[in-house]
């Protein structure tokens, strides 16, 4: 049992640590008739540099240099994009590199003029095609299924979310908890969507492979004869508190994807609801699945099926504080 936890922990380390928080947002201003500013934004810590841009052909790149940032977390380039009539609308953007180094790309297409019109790029899909001004799906759907995908593909959020079904086996204690949990990255996910506070992705990420670390080892003296601590009597404001950072999180990725100015608050809306249909994807099964195992319909693996999620989530949560700590200082 120790060996297979070992084993699928090392698996799903690596596998993570090709996963991070935040995808690399690739953005394309529009300034001119064929010109179109370039930014580059990825963070500082991953090894993303086989990742790169493939320009359409008879375009050329001006620049695209690496800049400074007051941000040590964040690695930017800049530079510009021209290409001769008809100009960039109709011409094909790729990425290379994604199967390598297995992360998202956001493209953001900002027309003159136009409404901004995000695409997600991806080892299935690592080419998109720049589109006319006023063609973009309608905000609502388009920031809904970003905040879902954003959810079930954020492995950190996913763990912490199915370490809270783990800890909490009461219904009413639970939905308790999964609200505070919502209400805590609600507030800050809309505060810092509106300007009102600042966020540090460097410090937010490891406050929540922190606050993983700290479920796991609640989540392991569940069963033990220990006495509970304040987080097992009192799980909700874990959640809650822990909930503000993961909001953080969530408002850093919606930060590089870019909220509409003419439809900011259904924009911030659509994003918020599609993480909490993420969530109720997680959360619902799940504790249908531990509902017919308690009552002894599936077969009786409960020693190995407790310690597996457990050292699971504490392995990698140790591993996200060794590797996120490294930005901090």
């Amino acid at each position: 049992m120790r060996a297979l936890v070992l084993a699928l922990g090392l698996l799903v380390t690596g596998m993570a640590a090709a996963h991070p928080l935040a995808p690399i947002l690739l953005e394309l201003r529009e300034t001119a008739p064929g010109v179109a500013d370039i930014e580059w934004r990825s963070s500082a810590q991953r090894g993303d540099r086989t990742v790169t841009p493939v320009w359409p052909p008879g375009c050329t790149v001006r620049g695209f240099d690496q800049v400074s940032t007051a941000d040590p977390t964040v690695r930017l380039r800049r530079g510009s994009l021209h290409c001769p009539p008809p100009g960039l609308v109709g011409r094909t953007l790729q990425v290379d590199g994604l199967d390598r180094a297995r992360i998202n790309v956001v493209l953001r297409w900002v027309p003159a003029g136009g409404v901004a019109v995000t695409q997600l790029l991806d080892v299935a899909r690592p080419q998109a095609t720049v589109p006319a001004a006023g063609t973009p799906m309608p905000v609502f759907a388009r920031y809904l299924g970003l905040g879902v995908s954003h959810l079930l593909l954020g492995l950190d959020h996913v763990l912490f979310v199915l370490g809270l079904v783990l800890l909490v086996r009461q219904p009413g204690v639970l939905l308790a908890t999964i609200t505070a949990f919502t209400l805590g990255h609600s507030i800050t996910l809309c505060l810092a969507a509106l300007g009102r506070i600042q966020v540090n992705s460097g410090l937010t990420e490891f406050v929540i492979a922190v606050s993983l670390l700290v479920l796991a080892l609640e989540v392991a003296r569940r069963d033990t004869a220990a006495p509970p601590r304040l987080f097992s009597r009192r799980p909700y404001l874990m959640a809650l508190g822990f909930g503000l950072f993961h909001g953080l999180g969530f408002a850093s990725v919606l930060g590089d994807i870019g909220l509409p100015q003419d439809a900011l608050l259904p924009a911030l809306l659509a994003f918020n609801l599609g993480i909490e249909l993420g969530q109720l994807a997680l959360v619902l099964p799940l504790w249908a699945l531990m509902a017919l195992w308690r009552q002894r319909r599936l077969p009786p693996f409960a020693g190995a099926a407790r310690a597996l999620p457990v050292h699971l989530m504490g392995g990698l949560a140790v591993y996200w504080c060794l590797e996120r700590a490294t930005v901090l200082w």
